[in-house]
């Protein structure tokens, strides 16, 4: 029974200490917190049972439980959002975990339930995430944009802020993929990855998820449903407010 409590757990990573970016979960977002504005849209989502804000400020946590969400206190010295979302869910008996990045507004819940559905429908399958293709150069070519290339069966190749695959050559029917913010795990895969040291392409790439894929574990890339911009610096939040007053026009 999918609906056994707290087998499928959302946890939002959320800290202040964003170097580009100071005070970015309260930054408000036409109005409301940014991590409200994420913890609202993953709480639209279907197939999850619990969905938590892991954070290390009670000023976020708050505002979470302000907003009627859930907020988990984690030690202020974990050394990446994945160490966060394991120790939120540490007291849990949680079977399937997804991590939905603390920057993402815009992420459609949609996504959530596909990555959690996909997990449960696979028991052979470690990890998850979503993409979705892209073509405009620009956005190709910005390393705050990652891009991923899937193999044929539809695992992750691999991750880079460059423009990936590099184009040597036209090849019209090959896709370039955008990664969205969001990670599903098995229980026993979230407890492998954070028992990794950083790896070095990791450390190159300021990429996490390599540190899974250079250690041999499958991350399988869904289709995404629609885009998500992650908050990275003010402008983002500007261009994100924008979509959001459209949208509620």
């Amino acid at each position: 029974d999918v609906r056994h409590p707290g087998r499928s757990v959302v946890v939002i990573p959320s800290r202040m200490g964003a170097q580009r970016f100071p005070g970015k979960p309260l930054h408000l977002i036409a109005g409301v917190p940014l991590v409200v504005r994420v913890l609202r849209r993953a709480m639209e989502s279907r197939r999850a049972d619990l969905v938590l804000v892991a954070t290390d400020d009670e000023r976020i946590a708050a505002v979470v439980r302000e907003a009627g969400g859930t907020a988990v206190m984690t030690p202020s010295d974990l050394p990446s959002g994945t160490d966060r979302v394991r120790a939120a869910v540490a007291g849990t008996d949680a079977e399937i975990v997804v991590n939905v990045q603390g920057d993402e507004p815009l992420m459609d819940p949609a996504n959530v339930d596909r990555v959690i559905e996909h997990l449960l429908a696979h028991p052979e399958v470690p990890l998850a995430t979503v993409a979705r293709p892209i073509d405009d150069p620009a956005v190709i070519a910005d390393p705050n944009v990652v891009k991923v290339v899937r193999g044929d069966d539809g695992r992750a190749l691999y991750f880079s802020r460059s423009p990936i695959p590099f184009r040597r050559n036209a090849e019209p029917g090959l896709p370039t993929w955008k990664h969205l913010g969001l990670y599903g795990y098995r229980r026993e895969a979230l407890e492998t990855w954070t028992s990794l040291p950083p790896h070095p392409l990791e450390r190159a790439e300021s990429l996490e998820q390599l540190r899974a894929l250079a250690a041999g574990l499958v991350m399988a890339v869904l289709p995404a449903v629609g885009d998500s911009i992650g908050v990275d610096t003010p402008a983002d939040a500007e261009a994100v407010e924008r979509i959001i007053l459209k949208e509620a026009a």
